[in-house]
């Protein structure tokens, strides 16, 4: 039996869906999806295997048009590494947005990786709008094949799914069969908190703030987690933790509540929330928080 396998990285703007896209294909929440932009901040990878395929996507940050922190300029390095390991690229976009990044057209073309474009939101479109830009990547990227989805609402992703099964080179897997992430569950306790804050908190505190796992002890019935959430100045501190707390407690409940779901177990959560200033713009502790991996 012919065995495929292959590394699709999925890549587009802030809030085109991709997060969506990937845990629809891999059938598991491994990326942060909420309405504000730029909540994926790590390149996250979800395998799905079956008898005689592996495919192993990959959701990469938005794209940072206008970099203003040394943070943005290393989530634009995920978006090149995406390009060198790819054997399948995903461009996403959606109906009506202009694509303005040049050098990712250029990349697209010049790569060896099979390309495909999907157009996302199209329940939120008219049919002429779907049409112009079908039209328009057809243009663009002749040897793209152009799809119309809504990540959302699951439309047209068994097309997906075929069409990258069908683009995948013939290779044994990449990992074990049983595996879902490259990622730890360390890094999926911390995402989980990030992404109550995002929902939880306004303007700019979600985008000020870092989450890091200090302790992760699993025993046979409970999962012991202290977490350090950063942030750059006090009165950030004070926003989120609220009056005498509440805020923190109940973005600590909502995380909590969602990591039993997650890890299928009972979890005792401690989060202590501490001051590193300009930590955005800091390579050292940006290495420390892990972006360069």
């Amino acid at each position: 039996m012919t065995h495929k396998s292959g590394f699709v990285n999925i890549i587009g703007y802030p809030n085109v869906g991709k997060s969506t896209l990937m845990n629809a294909l891999v059938g598991e929440k491994l990326s942060i999806i909420t309405n504000k932009a730029q909540t994926t901040r790590n390149r996250i990878m979800g395998i799905v295997s079956g008898e005689d395929f592996q495919i192993v996507y990959s959701d990469t940050p938005g794209i940072v048009r206008k970099p203003a922190y040394k943070m943005h300029e290393m989530m634009n390095n995920y978006i090149e590494m995406a390009f060198q390991d790819a054997d399948i690229l995903l461009l996403m976009t959606e109906p009506g947005l202009k694509f303005d990044e040049e050098w990712i057209i250029k990349k697209i073309k010049n790569t060896n990786a099979s390309k495909i474009v999907l157009i996302n939101k199209i329940d939120l479109s008219s049919q002429d709008k779907i049409v112009e830009q079908i039209n328009y990547w057809q243009d663009i990227i002749p040897q793209a094949e152009v799809i119309p989805i809504s990540a959302i609402k699951s439309f047209n992703i068994d097309k997906v799914f075929e069409t990258i099964i069908d683009k995948l080179p013939e290779s044994p897997a990449y990992f074990p069969k049983n595996e879902l992430t490259d990622r730890s569950e360390r890094f999926f306790a911390a995402e989980i908190i990030r992404e109550k804050i995002f929902l939880n908190y306004k303007k700019e505190v979600p985008y000020s703030s870092e989450v890091i796992i200090d302790t992760f002890k699993e025993s046979e019935n409970i999962i012991n987690i202290n977490a350090l959430i950063y942030v750059e100045r006090e009165s950030q501190k004070g926003i989120l933790l609220g009056k005498q707390g509440s805020a923190m407690k109940k973005t600590g409940t909502m995380a909590r509540l969602e990591m039993e779901k997650f890890f299928e177990k009972k979890i005792f959560l401690q989060i202590t929330v501490k001051v590193n200033k300009d930590w955005r713009n800091n390579e050292n502790v940006l290495k420390r928080f892990g972006f360069d991996k």
